[in-house]
């Protein structure tokens, strides 16, 4: 990452989200309201999920890491957010920006194929019960999560690499809350069209290939729920299916909205507040959607608030 006509200082400056009046001062409180129910909800779904032997199959499996790439998503921008506002230090370093645009790129493109593999998941159980075990086995189930996680990396190291390869000699100052690609972009004097029309190809493969996998999972789900003979079955059905749309909607929206545009288009104040919820709110809406959607989840988790461990 080069710098060219910054004497004084070589770190990048953080503008934030939020100003020093009462208004923004309660969005504040509220944004750590929401990352303490995100970080606790998401940590009590990743130790549920490892504690109750009930739990294990390749469903909750994939929840938890899907509760565990949240967690980790909310801990790579809020925390330093929150100290920018309290103690009034903008400034974040090379090294630090380089790590936030690492692990939020590499989060959200792994995040983005277990959606996938969860819709996968969810399609053989309705569609084929009877093959689950031999369709979706637990070293199935563990390789796809594994290759989730390697595509995500492989995503956040090509971005990485290109954003520390930009020269930067116009104004450090990010218009944002954390180190966006997005928000990078404009401080650059390097040519970005190469990078762009890279960020656009990561997003195709990212975001359109695992939503097609999961229109193409759903549809078959669909047909399959409208044809089941008992009304519990297919209760159970919409009610597991409707979660986990419920979180593909949300996330991939936003992501879409955020990622597949022109640079040219992208407004800094509408790109933090988009990126504020798929970031920040998010996180916490998947353990809750899927803690009070489901029963065994919502079983095992009186069970351990109950009698303070799992049998």
């Amino acid at each position: 990452m080069k710098l060219r006509n910054q004497t004084f200082t070589p770190d990048f400056v953080l503008l934030g989200i939020f100003s020093h009046n009462p208004i923004n001062t309660f969005l504040f409180s509220l944004v750590l309201g929401i990352f303490t129910v995100a970080f606790m909800g998401n940590t009590a779904m990743v130790l549920l999920i490892y504690l109750d032997t009930q739990l294990h199959s390749p469903m909750y499996f994939l929840l938890s890491q899907l509760s565990l790439m949240d967690l980790m998503l909310i801990c790579t921008t809020v925390p330093k957010m929150a100290f920018t506002y309290l103690s009034g230090n903008k400034s974040i370093s090379l090294s630090g920006c380089g790590t936030q645009v690492f692990f939020y790129v590499s989060l959200l493109g792994a995040e983005c194929f277990l959606l996938a593999v969860m819709a996968y998941d969810r399609y053989v159980a309705i569609c084929h019960p009877l093959r689950y075990t031999i369709l979706m086995n637990q070293k199935l189930c563990v390789l796809m999560t594994v290759a989730s996680w390697i595509l995500g990396c492989l995503d956040g190291i090509i971005v990485l690499a290109a954003v520390l390869s930009f020269t930067y000699c116009r104004s450090l100052e990010i218009h944002h809350f954390f180190c966006d690609v997005a928000a990078l972009l404009p401080l650059s004097c390097t040519d970005t069209s190469f990078f762009e029309k890279l960020l656009f190809i990561c997003c195709v493969v990212m975001l359109i290939f695992p939503v097609s996998v999961i229109i193409i999972s759903y549809s078959h789900v669909l047909q399959a729920v409208i044809h089941m003979g008992s009304r519990e079955s297919r209760h159970k059905a919409f009610t597991t299916c409707s979660s986990h749309l419920a979180v593909v909607g949300l996330y991939y929206g936003a992501a879409m909205f955020m990622y597949m545009r022109p640079a040219s288009k992208h407004i800094p104040d509408q790109d933090k507040m988009v990126s504020a919820f798929y970031a920040i709110l998010t996180p916490m809406l998947n353990p809750l959607i899927y803690s009070f959607r489901n029963k065994e989840v919502s079983r095992g988790l009186k069970k351990l608030l109950g009698k303070g461990k799992l049998l």
